[in-house]
Parts: structure tokens; sequence; C-alpha cells
């Protein structure tokens, strides 16, 4: 199994560990439900080590992801993210990713940590004869994410730039000789930042921020979180996760992910269509079978992922993904319908293995920070 360069940390914590896409990593220190409510209510540290970091650059980089990506790349500014798509050529998504813009040749790819080494075979295949390098850094570097309404006032005492960035922007700040890039991005629904930092010095820079914010209290503005908290955050904030909402047999169009997909790339400088552009044209126009719905369910009983979606005792769909909100203090859940059943209010129910859990389709997300 692969450990990331805060493995000890972790296991100093206390913090249960399990193995996650070949990774040892936390899946929760005090209890999923604590960690939660800290990061809605303070701030969290997460270890996201685990995601593939790929550097790409070259003349024709922004050519080879423009030919990647479902998102516009060739827009974008030095210091920009943008969150995309990668669809396979029946229009399925192969994964999702955050691009970074280093500068007018060079480029940052994040991307799920179960199909880094799917992805790196795909560029390799994709490439062609365009000019560029494709390296994979993910075991040279690390990444921590900040999340919570208190971050942004702990990260201004380290940095006023990296407190002053705009959402989906970064820069790249020296820390303890080396050079680190930080983002106002994240996969929990509240504010906060993530940072990319060579392997060697990551335990140094949690050192630096053990000092200022003693994440071991109780009481601490920022406390450690696992797997566990990260997963019952982005479900209330409506975020799909590769394996429930997203795969390679699920409709790009149908994850009511449209702002990430641009229909209109090979109009465009320097008029490169993504792959499987066709089909997912296609779904937009003609629509799919199903589409991606939330659903608040009666009682406290949560649904797991793969049980049906009932209308009439007919099966009109699937859960993806479901839990107890801790925010909200009921069950809820992300779920595959017939697009007849996916109007706001319609009254559902969900097969619990011989008892029906009343339910009702609800606007994604769940919750929105203020």
């Amino acid at each position: 199994m692969l450990t990331t360069p805060f493995n000890a940390l972790h296991k100093s914590l206390g913090a249960r560990m399990v193995d996650f896409a070949g990774w040892e990593m936390p899946l929760l220190y005090t209890g999923i439900l604590d960690e939660h409510r800290q990061v809605r209510a303070s701030g969290g540290l997460f270890d996201v080590s685990h995601m593939g970091r790929v550097w790409v650059k070259g003349r024709d980089a922004r050519r080879f992801l423009e030919r990647l990506c479902t998102r516009r790349i060739s827009d974008m500014q030095p210091g920009q993210c943008r969150y995309s798509l990668v669809c396979n050529e029946a229009g399925g998504v192969r994964d999702d990713v955050l691009v970074y813009r280093l500068d007018d040749a060079e480029f940052v790819l994040v991307v799920n940590a179960a199909n880094r080494e799917k992805l790196l075979a795909h560029f390799d295949a994709i490439r062609g004869d365009l000019t560029l390098t494709i390296d994979d850094r993910t075991l040279k570097t690390a990444m921590i994410a900040l999340q919570g309404p208190k971050v942004i006032e702990i990260v201004a005492r380290f940095s006023e730039e990296i407190a002053a960035l705009k959402r989906y922007r970064f820069a790249t700040k020296g820390v303890l000789m080396v050079k680190a890039i930080v983002s106002r991005t994240g996969y929990t629904g509240e504010d906060g930042v993530e940072a990319i930092v060579p392997a060697s010095v990551a335990p140094m820079g949690v050192e630096l921020l053990k000092r200022e914010v003693d994440i071991t209290k109780p009481d601490a503005i920022i406390r450690p979180a696992g797997l566990g908290a990260r997963d019952t955050l982005r479900l209330e904030a409506g975020m799909p996760l590769y394996g429930h909402e997203l795969g390679e047999d699920v409709p790009a169009w149908a994850s009511g992910l449209s702002f990430a997909i641009s229909l209109d790339k090979a109009d465009a400088e320097p008029g490169e269509p993504f792959i499987g552009m066709d089909a997912v044209r296609e779904q937009a126009e003609k629509g799919t079978p199903r589409t991606l719905v939330g659903l608040t369910l009666e009682g406290r009983r949560s649904a797991r992922q793969g049980m049906a979606v009932m209308s009439a005792g007919r099966a009109v769909g699937v859960v993806t993904s479901a839990c107890l909100s801790p925010t909200l203090d009921r069950p809820i859940a992300m779920a595959y319908v017939e697009r007849d059943y996916a109007e706001p209010g319609a009254a559902l129910t969900i097969d619990a293995g011989g008892r029906e859990i009343p339910a009702a389709v609800t606007p994604l997300p769940f919750y929105k920070r203020k």
C-alpha cells in the first residue's frame, strides 16, 4: 500500500487508517460527525495526497488538454483553475479533474487516485505527434486541503496574497525554500485552500501550521478530518464522486455538470474538439434517460448506494450516494432517476430491503454556505 508523507502524523493523532484506492489513508480521528461539524463551523485539515498530480508541459500542451478535457482550456489565464470532465468516446466519464494553468505552456492536472494509472495510459494513447511532456509527480509531491469558514483568516497570517485569492485562482509561493501551489478550491462546500508541495517538505509545513494553530486541541480553529467527513461534506454540497455519480457508463450530460462541458470547443481557438464531444452533444440535444437528483428521506434511516428508487411499485432509479446529514439532521441521498420523476417535490420511495422509505426530490446542493 502507498503512504502519504503525513502517514506518521495521522497515526500519532490516533487516526483509523483504511485502504483507499491503494493508499493507506485516515478514515476518521475523533469521529465523522465531530469532524464534519468542525469543518462546517470552523476548519478542517485534510490529507489529499492520494490524488494524482500530473504536470503537462510543452508547445502543444494546450491543444492536448483541449482534446482531453470537456471544459475550454485555451482561454484560461495563468493562475486560474478549472474543473472539467474527461470523457470516453461514448460520452461516459473517465474521470473528473482540476486543471491549473501555470503559464502558456505548463499545466497541472489533479485527478482521482483510483483513475491515475488509467488516465496516464489514456494520455499516452491520445497525445499523437503533439510536442509535450507528461510528468506524473504524485509520489514526489503532497497535497493538503484546509476547509472551513475560519480558514482564510488563518491563511492570512501566512500570506495576504493567498488570502485575497478569488475562487478557482491559485498562487505559487515560496515555502521552506521550495515552491508551493496554493489554490482557493475545495471539495466540501466551504471556503478554503488546497496546497501542493514537494513531498520532502510536507511534514515540516504541517509543523509550521501546528505551531500557529495547535490542531491537536479539542477547541482548535483547525483540526484534522478524515475521508469519512470529506464524503458527508461533499454529499451535502451536491458534489459528485467518481464511482458513485460519475463513471465510464454514466452519460456526462446526465450528471448535472453542464457548466463543465463546452460543446462549442471545436469553433474556438485552437479548434480542438474533446474526445466524446459528439456523443455528449447528442445527450444534450436528445436528453438522457435518467438524470441526477437529490433526495431527502423521511425518518432516520439512511439509504445505501445501489438501492432502487421506486414509484408505484416500479424501479425508476438508483441511489448513488447517501448519508445521515450532520448539518440537516436528516437522511439525504443522490440518485439517478428517470426524467419524468426528477421534478423537485416529486414523491418517491427507496427500497431498503423489505422496507420502503418515503423520499422527495430536492434541488441540489442540499447545503450552501452563506
